[in-house]
């Protein structure tokens, strides 16, 4: 560090020192609602300190008692530099308290420019999953390095009198650099975990912080270190396991990988980035899986289960850690200053800053996104503000005014977040597009990062099937590729790939990158044989064997969020079974996020195989899965379990430490070629839901989103319109969908009428009793002009459609409904429920403005239900 001070110490700063003036005036804002917190002794532990502290944090109707002297006592692994603190010191005392304000602040790039951010003198920005340069997320690299350079410099400009402090950009590079058109992706880390490989850990960190850097950011949103619980969670993919000990064992290399290593010259240099650890702390152990949920965990669990991965990373020298979006027994994570605090600065010892999630902050009781000095005094550094920015400067500036935040405490924040801007270079005065490796875009998804990804693919797959020795699969046959997975790179990549939810995305837009069939193809025409793709599995030619690949569809966050672990998509079963029938040897693909209840699948296959979400080199699928010409592996199964895998779908928490503990493979199975291990055999294929009333629900659309193979389309005059993003329009352009905020980012879709036009969601829909309801969460915030109907379709004659327009009248400006209507209804109306192709069609006219949530079919209707909204 001594070299990159003496570099850093011939910067001049112009100041007014007019600016440091604190303005005095009344506060505006509402009475501040603060979890009040009660110590047992004077003063907290800290890492000098072993002495109990016992906290009770509350919100007024929860609270938990936390003791810092609990907790494992630690210190991060980079010591702090005198020069460096005088650096920061003489900075901090020459900024005026609208730049300190400013520092504390990230704005996500769709809702500030380069301008803004140097007018409010903002200290980060991040690009969200849906956000790109130009609001582009197909952006090539060059946009985004260009943009980096246009942030930089206007924040580092001087001339109006500020101190000019660059800019930092954190980005959710969380599977490689999946934001970035061509990069390379790897396997999530529920594939890690598998492969529990701690050098080759290190490697990916390695080879996604070059490609960062050849893009210009500064700043990773990883690694995730949650300790999953409950496999209903939407974000169980992003753990590398349910048990602490892999979590803890790939903690280090990941950060190390991505930083360079703490005590070091390499440490945060020119060919690495910041890290951060996340999510503080317990995400992964949510009651019943739900996203954003509650914690009620002992303090022992949160301490040995969910906070194992900290330590590790903690010492090799972490220098940020987001804040969790869940709560602990009722109290939010951003608002809890014990754990903050207390725990994880004074007693772990940790020496970066902490940055809050996507408007978390705003969950807090008591706060609102653009109000909430709670989180900063509990000890969120810097607020990921990604739209209420503006809004927050003004309440934060008013609040330190006031008296409400003290200066020390702002000072503190800023202090923390300049340390570690210094540490990481970002003072040499220097542009991104001028920094090591800037602009050196043969980096992204290049030959030796794709290699590496592709060993990653190998090593994180896990066999659980191979009862006739099917595999491995000889390379001079004729083998047919089938499922909807086969030549799909973007399934086989998951959430977080180019956009948040990583779906709607074709192949062109992974240059470079191979599906399994491709891999497929690359391997078996080398050796002489032949391999063909069929999705729907339709041959010509009898293949030797079928490989059928499939599995869940992208999704991220609550968006993947499930009752049980059930797989309802049949499609691969049916497939499956189709060959079966065919005398045809069958392997299972299964791509997936989590392990699933797929016992019919696993009996429908002679050899099946969790590959989890592989990302961009599907080729490591084939490099296992085929051997020689003389039937030898050329690579082995090395992936164990890091999740143990259910025999029932009601099986959602399914851990070895739990009671009862009964799953169908154990956490650490995995078969190999060299230990072929027990016949699999026939399996139940009693789910275990239909006691609890979970089979016969159809689900057609969540959080705004159709689910499994049905699809969202818009019809104008014109040629339908399949939507298979965030955003769509019509042909014609009279209605427009878009995805849009309920309780939290994306989890509603808002649809608008300009002119006579239906929303459907189609899909080929199972014989529907009459006596079932369907279900929709909507809410009217313009009632249109028009008539507004709902229907069931079969076909172009073959439609029972309502007019609710008096219903849609009535929910105008009353927020969030729900309406369930008998399917009889749409029966009488003349559809026939036992060919159902459109099970829901929405038509409205001028100026409709409707959401709608969750959307499903099941439960059984009452005699005097009437068929209105």
């Amino acid at each position: 560090m001594t070299n990159r001070i003496s570099r850093i110490a011939g910067l001049q700063f112009t100041v007014s020192l007019a600016a440091l003036a604190l303005a005095a005036c009344q506060p505006t804002a509402e009475e501040v609602v603060e979890p009040q917190i009660e110590a047992s002794t004077a003063s907290p532990a800290s890492p000098a300190s072993t002495a109990s502290t016992e906290i009770t944090v509350s919100n007024g109707t929860s609270s938990v008692v936390i003791d810092p002297a609990n907790w494992p006592e630690g210190q991060s692994g980079v010591e702090r530099d005198p020069e460096i603190e005088a650096f920061v010191a003489e900075l901090v005392s020459r900024m005026s308290v609208e730049e300190k304000v400013g520092q504390v602040l990230q704005a996500d790039i769709s809702t500030v420019t380069p301008e803004l951010a140097a007018q409010y003198h903002l200290g980060s920005i991040l690009n969200g999953g849906n956000s790109g340069p130009g609001n582009d997320n197909f952006a090539p690299p060059e946009a985004w390095l260009a943009l980096a350079d246009e942030y930089y410099t206007v924040t580092t400009d001087t001339s109006d009198g500020g101190v000019g402090i660059p800019i930092i950009w954190g980005t959710d590079a969380v599977h490689g650099h999946s934001n970035i058109v061509g990069a390379t992706l790897f396997p999530h880390n529920i594939g890690l975990g598998a492969a529990n490989d701690p050098d080759l850990i290190r490697r990916i960190g390695e080879a996604t912080a070059l490609e960062i850097r050849a893009t210009g950011q500064d700043w990773t949103f990883a690694p995730t270190l949650a300790v999953v619980q409950d496999d209903t969670w939407g974000r169980t993919y992003e753990g590398y396991s349910e048990r602490p000990e892999i979590v803890a064992n790939l903690s280090r290399p990941m950060v190390e990988g991505l930083q360079g290593v703490a005590g070091t010259d390499d440490l945060l240099s020119g060919d690495h980035i910041v890290a951060t650890a996340k999510h503080w702390v317990g995400d992964g152990g949510t009651d019943r899986g739900i996203d954003q949920g509650d914690n009620r965990s002992s303090e022992a669990d949160m301490r040995d289960i969910h906070a194992a991965g900290y330590p590790p990373a903690i010492a090799a020298g972490v220098q940020t850690v987001m804040a969790s979006f869940n709560s602990w027994h009722g109290i939010k994570m951003h608002g809890n200053g014990a754990m903050l605090t207390d725990v994880l600065v004074d007693r772990m010892g940790f020496d970066g800053f902490v940055i809050g999630d996507w408007e978390g902050h705003g969950q807090i009781a008591g706060c609102t996104p653009e109000d909430c000095p709670q989180a900063l005094l509990a000890g969120v550094d810097m607020y990921m503000a990604s739209g209420s920015w503006r809004g927050l400067y003004e309440s934060l500036l008013t609040q330190v005014q006031d008296g409400t935040i003290t200066m020390e405490r702002l000072d503190e924040a800023v202090t923390r977040i300049l340390r570690v801007k210094v540490r990481a270079g970002m003072f040499e005065g220097v542009a991104p597009s001028e920094r090591q490796h800037a602009g050196d875009f043969d980096l992204v998804g290049g030959d030796e990062h794709r290699a590496l990804a592709r060993e990653a693919v190998r090593s994180s797959l896990v066999l659980l099937k191979n009862d006739s020795g099917l595999l491995p699969l000889n390379p001079t046959t004729h083998i047919l590729i089938a499922g909807d997975g086969a030549d799909n790179i973007g399934k086989q990549s998951g959430g977080w790939t180019i956009n948040w939810q990583g779906d709607g995305h074709s192949n062109d837009v992974f240059p470079g990158a191979q599906s399994v069939f491709d891999g497929f193809e690359e391997v078996v025409s080398e050796a002489g044989g032949t391999v063909t793709v069929s999705e729907d599995g339709s041959y010509s030619e009898r293949p030797d064997v079928a490989v059928v690949v499939f599995g869940e569809n992208p999704y991220a966050e609550f968006v993947g969020d499930q009752d049980y672990v059930n797989f309802p998509d049949e499609t691969g079963l049916d497939l499956l079974s189709q060959f079966q029938a065919d005398g045809i040897p069958t392997v299972a693909v299964f791509i997936s996020g989590r392990p699933l209840w797929v016992n019919r699948e696993l009996n429908a296959s002679d050899a099946f195989v969790a590959a989890w979400l592989p990302g961009s080199e599907g080729g490591g699928i084939a490099d296992v899965l085929i051997g020689d010409a003389d039937g030898e592996a050329r690579h082995d199964f090395v992936g164990r379990l890091s999740y143990s895998w259910p025999q029932r779908a009601d099986q959602t928490v399914l851990n070895p430490h739990d009671d009862g503990y009964d799953p169908l493979f154990a956490y650490g199975y995995g078969l190999s070629y060299a230990s072929a291990g027990e016949p699999v055999g026939g399996l139940s294929e009693d789910s275990g839901l239909a006691d609890l009333g979970g089979e016969g629900m159809i689900a057609l659309a969540g959080a705004g989103r159709v689910l499994g193979d049905y699809q969202l389309v818009l019809q104008g005059a014109g040629e339908p319109v399949a939507v298979s993003g965030p955003d769509a329009s019509s042909d014609d352009g009279l209605v427009s969908v878009t995805l849009d905020d309920r309780d939290v980012q994306d989890d509603s879709r808002r649809m608008t009428w300009t002119g006579e036009a239906s929303v459907r969601v189609e899909g080929a829909t199972a014989a529907l009793d009459s006596n079932s309801l369907l279900q929709i969460s909507y809410q009217v915030t313009n009632r249109g002009e028009g008539p507004v109907g709902l229907a069931m379709a079969c076909g172009e004659a073959c439609e029972g459609g309502l007019d609710v327009t008096a219903g849609i009248r009535w929910a105008e400006g009353k927020g969030w409904q729900s309406a369930v209507l008998p399917l009889s209804c749409f029966a009488d109306a003349g559809a026939d429920l036992s060919a159902i192709t459109a099970p829901l069609v929405i038509t409205g006219s001028v100026g409709l403005e409707l959401w709608i949530d969750d959307v499903s079919i099941g439960g059984e209707a009452d005699a005097d239900m009437a068929c209105e909204l």
